[in-house]
């Protein structure tokens, strides 16, 4: 039972690594967003890191003038 499981997976995961499309050994190559252009990514850091911190803070006060 195991052994299946286990060779399926490997098939799986095989396939995965083929058909992903990917050269692999480029550093960022499979992040969703560019590392080319260093002042965007911080922007887009400062504004996603921002708002999840954020957001509690925006919430208590909300609630707190709701009244």
């Amino acid at each position: 039972m195991f052994a299946r499981a286990a060779a399926i997976s490997r098939t799986g995961m095989t396939n995965l690594i083929r058909y992903s499309h990917s050269h692999g050994g480029i550093p960022g190559e499979n992040l969703p967003f560019s590392l080319g252009n260093r002042y965007k990514l911080t922007a887009m850091f400062i504004v996603f890191l921002g708002s999840g911190l954020g957001a509690p803070f925006f919430v208590l006060r909300h609630q707190l003038l709701k009244q």
